[in-house]
């Protein structure tokens, strides 16, 4: 049994090869953690309750730091293209060289699962350096009940020690920062970064790897359900929407980031969200700031004033500023974690370009282009050197946690479409009236009209129109939203701006699909938008 509780490790005692440590915290509770991150100088308190934690020069993830143990598994399963390679012989010296660091320190340890649903959950054990980073893995991933906790055994293991300094030459890794990942032996260690984030993402790569080969889709996105079993999911990479539009208060929240599909439905791999806090306003998104006036909540690199109060406008430390907290915090939160097959699927992109209209309907051909290709843009500001929009292809809405080449999750999601006649659409959260710089961000309350639409089926039967660039349907009106947003080109002033900078984003999708065209079938290929048309 996995008590609560400390254990004293100095007597030689051994836990995952661990020795000698100066005591070893087992699944304590949120009131033990706050104490020891505030007397360990961790981390500071906000008013109205939440743990505050600044994370230094890492202010997000680490992809380039990132590798995968070659073995004789992995060798013929693993998209090498896309993960760097670490030999076992190289991963067994780091993780000897992580036990022996450990040794005198104290650590934490939680037992956790990664999904919702019993009969394909992982169970993870977590050992981390710092107290906070305990708190935020319990706030991600779920909780056993305390009859699980008794005979819980882990089938994959994390140790995170941010203080943990790598040796390229000695280690085969990039710099002193490392993300190593055994999928066979379902070991991660992370060491030289502080950014909490990397563990939950690492549960998400180990589970990218294990589930496809059982034929259930793993899925970088967010999820809900109506009053009448509709699930929808929300596909979208970092900044599009994920978290924001799938918290709406008329329909029961799955999850707002990692989901897998089995044969029975939908499931979240995850027991609370990681949602991006800034410019967040209570006025906008009231649930998810109610989380982030709560004791259990931790904040990363959020700013406070001279009161304590989180200023969410502050972006000084980073524009990657976040909030971990249990998704029980959201009052419409499902108990189970599961939801029924999907109805419908949205793909979010936030096009700084201004080309895309914000609500599209696809076919299964498209929404498998649109899947492997992961388009959303990063605006100037957000990132060192980023001066102008730039446009950002992440295969499957998440390259940097697929270990399998993308054409199995495509392949796999097209066959689900087709199986269960799934609706797909494509919303654009980005920009209207012209680029990042010139236009304005899409109306937020545009979006959810649409979105609302678009999941009522209040949209059957009504007039579309075919988009020039990309060949997917638009409708023509939405009550409630002004016809002219939704053909794009009309919103600009400039309509010949308009047309150069529509040929400009087609030809980027034609050059960025170039990888995969082999993978995919004649279908799939005739959904690629046109140059020929992209002007109207």
């Amino acid at each position: 049994m996995q008590e609560t509780g400390v254990r004293n490790l100095s007597n030689g005692s051994e836990t995952f090869g661990f020795k000698n440590l100066k005591a070893l915290y087992w699944n304590q509770n949120e009131p033990a953690l706050y104490e020891h991150s505030l007397t360990r100088n961790e981390t500071c308190l906000a008013a109205g309750g939440a743990l505050v934690a600044e994370t230094g020069s890492h202010t997000g993830r680490s992809p380039k730091d990132k590798f995968v143990v070659l073995d004789d598994e992995t060798r013929d399963t693993v998209w090498w293209d896309n993960n760097a390679k670490m030999t076992k012989g190289q991963f067994d010296l780091l993780l000897g060289d992580f036990l022996a660091h450990a040794e005198g320190r104290e650590l934490f340890a939680q037992d956790l699962f990664g999904g919702a649903d019993p009969v394909h959950r992982l169970p993870v054990r977590v050992y981390t350096e710092y107290a906070w980073h305990s708190l935020f893995i319990r706030n991600l991933l779920l909780r056993p009940e305390v009859a699980d906790l008794a005979g819980f055994v882990p089938e994959m293991t994390i140790v995170d020690l941010p203080s943990f300094r790598a040796d390229p030459a000695r280690h085969g890794c990039r710099s002193e920062t490392v993300i190593a990942c055994d999928l066979t032996r379902k070991i991660v260690l992370i060491g030289g970064t502080s950014y909490a984030g990397e563990m939950k993402k690492s549960v998400f790569t180990m589970l990218n790897h294990l589930l496809p080969a059982k034929g259930i889709m793993s899925m970088h996105c967010s999820a809900n359900v109506g009053d009448k079993g509709d699930t929808a999911v929300f596909f979208g990479l970092s900044g599009t929407g994920k978290t924001t539009l799938s918290a709406d208060p008329e329909r029961t929240l799955i999850g707002d980031d990692e989901h897998g599909w089995s044969e029975t439905g939908v499931f979240n791999f995850e027991g609370g969200c990681y949602a991006k806090t800034i410019k967040l306003s209570a006025e906008a998104e009231p649930e998810i700031y109610s989380t982030t006036q709560r004791f259990g909540t931790v904040l990363e690199n959020v700013v406070l004033d001279q009161n304590r109060v989180p200023d969410f406008d502050d972006g000084s430390k980073t524009e990657n500023t976040r909030a971990a907290y249990p998704i029980h915090f959201i009052s419409n939160a499902s108990a189970s974690g599961c939801a029924p097959i999907p109805k419908t699927i949205i793909m979010l992109t936030a096009d700084a370009f201004g080309v895309m209209p914000p609500l599209a309907r696809l076919t299964p051909a498209q929404a498998m282009y649109h899947f492997l290709s992961g388009y959303t843009a990063k605006v100037a500001g957000t990132e060192k050197g980023v001066t102008e929009p730039q446009a950002t292809f992440s295969t499957c809405f998440g390259a940097p946690f697929l270990p399998r080449h993308p054409s199995e999750y495509g392949n796999l999601l097209k066959k689900l479409i087709a199986e269960h006649n799934v609706d797909c659409w494509l919303v654009n959260t980005g920009w209207t009236g012209g680029a990042y710089g010139t236009g304005e961000r899409m109306p937020i309350k545009a979006t959810r009209t649409l979105l609302q639409a678009a999941l009522s089926g209040a949209l059957e039967g009504s007039e579309f129109r075919t988009d020039p660039n990309f060949g997917f349907e638009v409708p023509v009106n939405v009550p409630g939203v002004d016809p002219v947003i939704l053909t794009p080109r009309e919103t600009w002033d400039d309509k010949t701006a308009y047309d150069l900078q529509a040929s400009k984003l087609v030809q980027m999708f034609v050059d960025n699909f170039e990888d995969f065209e082999r993978h995919v079938d004649t279908t799939v290929l005739s959904a690629a938008p046109s140059l020929r048309t992209a002007a109207e």
